[in-house]
């Protein structure tokens, strides 16, 4: 690519994960390298399996299988998510991607476990042919503002509003 611009999946509705994972699954299609780093998740997601299989789209986690304390994150929460991004600011430079998700930065940056600022600037000197996407909730206004793609996901009906447990294969 010759100028790669900035994607965000935010909003309460289900699918931010999702659609980060079918643009690195179209990017992939098209002879691109992908690498999704996931903050703040360390469960085994059916995705994990599914990329397993591609030979230009990685994934890697850094985060525990528990939810996090948005008033008080325990300490590893907060080593895991600086450790995750220490690893993105690296791949970032490199330059050996077309293509980084930083799957739930916004909910990493919106629980101070990585600094705003640290991540404008990264976002600020991304290579210029860097195809970058930051997905979850809570996406900060300023980062929505120098974004290029900002989608918003609307929960408007989901059967866990009606005691239905998540299911593999779709939810997770």
């Amino acid at each position: 690519m010759e100028k790669g611009y900035i994607h965000i999946y935010t909003g309460p509705g289900k699918g931010k994960t999702t659609a980060a994972l079918g643009l690195g699954l179209r990017a992939v299609g098209a002879g691109f390298k992908v690498h999704m780093i996931q903050f703040m998740k360390g469960r085994h997601y059916s995705e994990l399996d599914s990329v397993e299989k591609l030979s230009n789209f990685t994934i890697s986690q850094h985060g525990r299988d528990e939810f996090v304390n948005k008033d008080k994150p325990e300490q590893i929460d907060i080593e895991l998510a600086q450790e995750g991004f220490a690893y993105a600011k690296k791949l970032i430079k490199s330059e050996k991607y077309d293509m980084i998700i930083l799957d739930e930065i916004n909910v990493a940056i919106d629980f101070n476990l990585i600094d705003l600022h640290e991540l404008i600037k990264v976002i600020e000197n991304k290579p210029e042919n860097l195809e970058l996407v930051l997905t979850g909730r809570y996406a900060h206004p300023e980062i929505q503002r120098i974004a290029n793609y900002v989608t918003e996901m609307l929960e408007i009906k989901h059967p866990y509003q009606q005691g239905v447990e998540a299911r593999k294969g779709v939810d997770f």
